[in-house]
């Protein structure tokens, strides 16, 4: 699914679109499936809390089977899950990364999922720096079941 140029993954329009539609996270089993009204707004609430680096809040709106995929390590990151631990690590990167913000570009929702393409602003050594990627989201209940990041860089 993601195409390598100079040994950087690429995340595709059409990558983009089978993350969207299909994926190996828990989805919505039984029950009335999410309106893309609700997606969007836990996405939009996920989000908020975030850049407030409100440890407690984003919490909140995560559910107990939550799943957590890090950009990073190298290639493929890390892959985190439960409410407690995903609650952990964010708390650690908060604190390690108190000036951290993320800023939307565009949110695509479909259903129970949602693809969020961002810019991550932060110092580095003293100068602004940023980077580019993708969360595609898999939203439950009005919570957060799934957040999985790509990076461009």
């Amino acid at each position: 699914m993601l195409r390598t140029l100079a040994k950087k993954p690429i995340l595709t329009a059409a990558c983009a679109a089978v993350l969207l539609f299909s994926s190996t996270v828990p989805r919505r089993a039984r029950g009335t499936p999410m309106t893309s009204e609700d997606t969007r707004a836990a996405v939009d609430r996920f989000n908020e809390a975030f850049n407030r680096h409100d440890a407690d809040a984003v919490s909140s709106l995560l559910t107990e089977d939550t799943v957590f995929e890090d950009t990073s390590p190298a290639p493929d990151g890390q892959r985190i899950e439960g409410k407690a631990a995903v609650s952990e690590f964010w708390r650690g990167w908060f604190a390690r990364n108190p000036d951290a913000k993320f800023e939307a570009e565009e949110t695509i929702v479909s259903g129970d999922r949602a693809v969020v393409r961002w810019v991550y602003r932060k110092m580095r050594n003293g100068q602004p720096w940023h980077i580019r990627g993708v969360d595609v989201f898999t939203v439950r209940d009005g919570k957060v079941a799934a957040k999985l990041a790509y990076v461009k860089g």
